[in-house]
C-alpha cells in the first residue's frame, strides 16, 4: 500500500513538474486582486464578459502593432479599455510587450521584468524570457528590476482582459518607466523594434489621461493629449507633456509605444472610445480621471520597408547632438564675428543630402527659422548654412546679437522628400509638414507648426496657403499644387 502512495505520489510531483515547468523561477503574485478587479476567478471572468457584450466593436482593417488602454478600477475603466482589447480579441498573439508607469517606486533608468511569471485569478501567464533579456542587453539603461514591479498595478490589471482576449498561450514583457528623456524612450522603442522584427508581439501602453478636480477640464485636457494620438505624434505628445498641455499618467509609456510601433511599420493610429470617471459612475463633480483607448496598426497591403523608408530619417542620437553643436557653433562664431569653421562629417550619413530647417527660439518665441526645402548639399554643412541664414536673414526679425545667445534655443527638422497629394486626407497633423504652390507663390509650414497652434487639417492648409501670400481658400483651387512631408525633429 505504502508502495502504491508513493508511485501515485510521483506521478502526481512529476503531472506538477509538467504543468508548472522548472525554469519558471518566480511567480509575481497578485498585488490588486480584490481592489482593482475582482479577486473570484468567476466574478472576474463574469465581469470581463460583461464589458465586451456592452461595447461596440470597431473593425481595423490591418495588422495590429500597438494599444494604449487605460488602469483605473475595472468599474470605472474597464470598459472603455475593453475597447481596446476588442481589436486583438482572437489574435494568435505571441507576446505581449507591456509598458506602464511606476505609482510606488522610484528607479533609475528602465525596468523590465525579465523572468518567471505573473498570476492573477484566471491564471498563470510565463515571462518570454529570451524576449526580454533581448531587450535587457540592447542597452545598459535598461535593467531587470523585477521586484519594483510587485506592488505596482498599472500592467497587472491588463493581464485579466489580456488572458480573455487573447486565444493562444501568450507571453508577456512588463516594463515600467519613471520619467525618461524623449532620447531614452527612443532607446527602448529602437531595443524593442530591433528584437521584435518578424515575431508575432503586440506592444501595450497602459494609461489614464486626466487627473483633477474638473469634469469640464478633463474633457478640454483629454481632447488634446488624444490629438496627439490621433496624429501619431510622439515628439509633440512627449513635448506636450512636459509643457502640461497634456496629461497622461503613463504618457511616456504612450509615447515608447507609438516610437516603436512606427519602427515595425505602423502608419496609421485611431482613438477607439474616451470616458472619464464622473460618466463612469454618473456623478459630475469631485475627483475626475480621464481614460481613453487607442489603437497603432499598419493598414492593410502597406509595405513595412516603403513606410519606413518615406515618412523617417533615422538619425543615432549621436548624429543629432553633431547636428545640434554644429549650428550652435555656427552661431556662436557667425555672430562674434569669427570664421565659421570646416566641420568634418561624423558619419555617412550626415554626407546625404536633405532638406533641413533651423529653428531658434528666445524663452519660448520664435526668433527665426529658415532652411532648404530639398536637400542640395550634405546635411551637416547645409545645417551651418541655415543656422546662419535663421540667425541673420529672417526678415521677419533682426539679426541674433551676442548677448542674446545664452537665451536662443536651437530646433532641427530633417525633411524627407516632398511627396505631391491629390487627396488632402492623407495629411496627418503633427505628422506632416505642407508646401503649397500656385504660380510663384509658395508656402511651407513644419510639422510642428500646426501641434503648436492646436490647428486642424484645414486650418493648417490655410495657414499655409497665407504663408505662401495667397488667400486662406486656395488649397481648394484645382491648380493649386499641395505637397507633403515628414520631419525628424530635435533640439538642445
Amino acid at each position: 500500500m505504502k508502495g502504491r502512495l508513493k508511485l501515485i505520489f510521483l506521478i502526481i510531483l512529476t503531472w506538477g513538474i509538467l504543468v508548472y515547468p522548472v525554469e519558471v523561477k518566480m511567480i509575481r503574485e497578485p498585488a490588486v486582486a480584490g481592489q482593482f478587479y475582482p479577486g473570484d476567478k468567476k466574478t472576474l471572468a463574469n465581469t470581463i464578459d460583461d464589458f465586451f457584450a456592452n461595447a461596440a466593436a470597431q473593425k481595423i482593417t490591418g495588422k495590429i502593432i500597438g494599444i494604449v488602454v487605460p488602469h483605473a478600477g475595472y468599474p470605472y475603466s474597464g470598459p472603455t479599455a475593453t475597447y481596446g482589447y476588442q481589436t486583438i480579441t482572437g489574435k494568435n498573439i505571441e507576446t505581449v510587450i507591456m509598458i506602464g508607469p511606476t505609482h510606488h517606486v522610484f528607479f533609475e533608468g528602465i525596468a523590465a521584468y525579465g523572468e518567471g511569471a505573473w498570476k492573477t485569478p484566471l491564471g498563470i501567464v510565463p515571462i518570454d524570457e529570451t524576449l526580454a533579456q533581448s531587450i535587457i542587453k540592447q542597452n545598459p539603461i535598461i535593467h531587470n528590476l523585477p521586484e519594483v514591479h510587485n506592488q505596482e498595478h498599472s500592467l497587472e490589471v491588463q493581464l485579466p482582459f489580456l488572458q480573455k482576449s487573447l486565444t493562444s498561450n501568450f507571453k508577456i514583457v512588463p516594463i515600467m518607466l519613471l520619467e525618461p528623456t524623449y532620447d531614452e524612450c527612443e532607446i527602448l522603442a529602437k531595443a524593442i523594434a530591433n528584437t521584435v522584427k518578424e515575431k508575432n508581439v503586440l506592444l501595450l501602453a497602459s494609461s489614464d489621461l486626466y487627473h483633477g478636480y474638473s469634469y469640464t477640464e478633463c474633457n478640454k485636457t483629454d481632447s488634446i493629449t488624444l490629438s496627439y494620438l490621433k496624429n501619431f505624434d510622439p515628439k509633440g505628445f512627449y513635448q506636450a507633456l512636459k509643457q502640461d498641455k497634456a496629461q497622461a499618467c503613463g504618457g511616456y509609456p504612450i509615447v515608447v509605444v507609438m516610437i516603436a510601433s512606427k519602427l515595425l511599420g505602423a502608419s496609421q493610429s485611431k482613438v477607439l472610445h474616451h470616458t472619464n470617471s464622473n460618466d463612469a459612475i454618473g456623478e459630475k463633480g469631485g475627483y475626475c480621471v480621464g481614460y481613453g483607448a487607442s489603437v497603432f496598426y499598419q493598414s492593410a497591403g502597406q509595405s513595412q520597408t516603403t513606410s519606413e523608408q518615406s515618412d523617417t530619417i533615422n538619425l543615432t542620437t549621436q548624429e543629432k547632438k553633431e547636428l545640434l553643436r554644429i549650428a550652435r557653433i555656427t552661431i556662436e562664431n557667425h555672430v562674434s564675428g569669427k570664421k565659421v569653421p570646416d566641420f568634418t562629417p561624423l558619419t555617412d550619413k550626415l554626407k546625404e543630402e536633405y532638406g533641413v530647417f533651423v529653428t531658434l527660439t528666445k524663452q519660448g518665441n520664435l526668433r527665426g527659422c529658415i532652411g532648404y526645402v530639398q536637400g542640395i548639399e550634405p546635411l551637416y554643412k547645409a545645417v551651418s548654412d541655415v543656422a546662419i541664414a535663421a540667425s541673420t536673414e529672417d526678415p521677419r526679425f533682426p539679426q541674433v546679437t551676442l548677448s542674446e545667445l545664452k537665451d536662443i534655443s536651437i530646433e532641427i527638422t530633417v525633411m524627407t522628400t516632398l511627396r505631391k497629394i491629390n487627396d488632402i486626407n492623407e495629411i496627418k497633423v503633427g505628422k506632416h509638414g505642407l508646401v503649397i504652390k500656385k504660380g510663384s507663390n509658395q508656402g511651407l509650414l513644419l510639422p510642428q507648426v500646426a501641434t503648436e497652434y492646436g490647428w486642424d487639417r484645414t486650418k493648417f492648409l490655410e495657414q499655409t496657403c497665407w504663408k505662401a501670400g495667397l488667400p486662406e481658400d486656395t488649397w481648394k483651387d484645382k491648380n493649386t499644387e499641395i505637397y507633403i512631408f515628414s520631419g525628424t525633429i530635435f533640439h538642445e
